[in-house]
């Protein structure tokens, strides 16, 4: 039996009522998670930033939350918070995602992650949207990421093979240039 019936003949029904656990969330298990992430050691200082803006912004909002922090490549998928997070969204025990900035989460994949949290009805919260790009800003940032990431496996590697291509590279880089 409809809860009620309107004017026009349409029915409502109450979603609490039919589905409770759709509607009404249980905070203890559901919880906010604030994920922070930095590329490097070097960047341990701004992780920490990172964490105090994300407990700060939270506390403020009157949450309980739980922040996780990684320190790796946005372009690794194996980082152990990550994958932790992920764990936890799969397992319906995360109700909002907070983060500083969408690239804190992931370089590529982001958009993934987001819809995952959409499917399992995770509120993402992300404090620092930045400016609007255009698609040219945004792909000339994916591929000197992308360059960036490549180079530094390159350069960190020792073997007369990546030796060999370094200096084919610096070689035909001189003959390009007048």
């Amino acid at each position: 039996m409809p809860d009620e019936r309107t004017v026009g003949g349409y029915r409502r029904y109450d979603l609490a009522r039919i589905r409770p656990e759709r509607v009404h969330r249980h905070a203890a298990s559901h919880k906010t998670i604030a994920y922070a992430r930095v590329s490097s050691h070097d960047q341990k200082d701004d992780l920490e930033r990172q964490k105090q803006v994300l407990e700060l912004y939270c506390a403020r909002q009157g949450w309980t939350f739980e922040v996780v922090a990684d320190l790796g490549s946005g372009m690794n998928y194996h980082n152990k918070g990550l994958k932790q997070l992920l764990n936890d969204i799969l397992a319906d025990r995360v109700g909002r995602l907070v983060v500083t900035h969408k690239d804190r989460l992931l370089r590529f994949g982001a958009e993934l992650v987001f819809a995952i949290c959409e499917a399992k009805h995770v509120e993402v919260v992300i404090l620092n949207q930045g400016e609007d790009t255009t698609f040219e800003e945004e792909l000339a940032q994916d591929v000197l990421e992308i360059i960036t990431v490549f180079s530094a496996r390159l350069y960190g590697r020792r073997s007369p093979t990546t030796q060999r291509i370094l200096d084919g590279v610096k070689r035909a880089v001189k003959e390009a240039t007048p």
